[in-house]
């Protein structure tokens, strides 16, 4: 697969900014600048500790160019690609205080980002026999909704909403207070520009039959059950896209990706990712 390109440096130079000034404190790195004399210069490999799927090279290169710009940074496996145990990632050659200082949080970026796509490739592998895409939703590390969401589409899955200004989604607590599926979707419409997407969340078979008359774009159907999923998407048939959400997880998402919805959302993709094992060796 292609990989997403890097993010704008409008957005990646704050959050990595961020990180090293919570990594340096008050004082910088005490540790290297008592150990390591001026001039040494080194050479490290980032390597691969288990498999899984490459994310967050942007964010780890950004780092290093942050402490010092003169480190040379060679990528040998791209963000996307699939990575072994023992697999040389990225070599880095320059000053050895600055690959030290910039250590942890390069790993840190790519340790959790790559857990997002790799955990996002196995969603992705175990619907590949339907048509269903794997999306990924806002639950999210807050500061780290770029990133993560870009390591879900390194991993080959997809993204719900950015945020809460890019489309309308009505839940079940918008429902609540309006007094209605149909109310609900008819206060939307009334406010919304043609370009606006308007989605709405259904828990039953007669709240999306209620929905169907005012043409949303997208049905999220709600904690439904195989069967049930089934049943609505008969009931929908094709007058808008159907999104399954709820209990998704590795042991389900296939039987609910051949129920014939057209998206699934999973907000584990991002919340419960394992950081992948990377790590940084001395190899000259």
């Amino acid at each position: 697969m292609t990989p997403p390109p890097p993010l704008p440096a409008i957005i990646l130079d704050p959050i990595v900014r961020l990180a090293l000034a919570e990594d340096l404190g008050r004082a910088g790195d005490i540790t290297t600048a008592s150990t390591i004399p001026p001039g040494l210069e080194m050479r490290c490999a980032i390597r691969a500790r288990e498999a899984g799927v490459l994310a967050g090279l942007d964010a780890a290169h950004h780092a290093l160019k942050l402490v010092d710009d003169s480190v040379m940074f060679d990528v040998l496996i791209g963000d996307g690609g699939a990575i072994e145990p023992g697999d040389t990632i990225a070599t880095l050659d320059g000053p050895a205080a600055s690959i030290l200082t910039a250590e942890r949080v390069m790993l840190n970026f790519l340790g959790r980002l790559s857990g997002i796509a790799s955990l996002t490739r196995r969603y992705v592998q175990a619907v590949a026999h339907t048509d269903a895409k794997i999306v990924c939703t806002r639950k999210t590390t807050p500061g780290l909704r770029a990133l993560e969401k870009r390591a879900v589409l390194c991993g080959g899955g997809s993204s719900h909403r950015y945020g809460l200004d890019d489309a309308v989604l009505i839940k079940d607590n918008h429902i609540a207070a309006c007094g209605g599926v149909a109310r609900a979707i008819e206060r939307a419409q009334a406010s919304l520009g043609h370009l606006r997407m308007l989605e709405v969340e259904v828990d039953t078979l007669d709240q999306l039959r209620e929905a169907l008359p005012l043409k949303p774009h997208v049905v999220l159907l709600d904690n439904m059950n195989p069967e049930t999923l089934r049943d609505a998407v008969a009931l929908i048939s094709g007058q808008c896209l159907a999104e399954a959400s709820g209990g998704v997880n590795l042991s389900t998402v296939a039987d609910i990706a051949e129920t014939g919805v057209d998206v699934i959302s999973v907000g584990a993709l991002t919340h419960s990712a394992r950081t992948l094992d990377l790590g940084l060796d001395v190899v000259g």
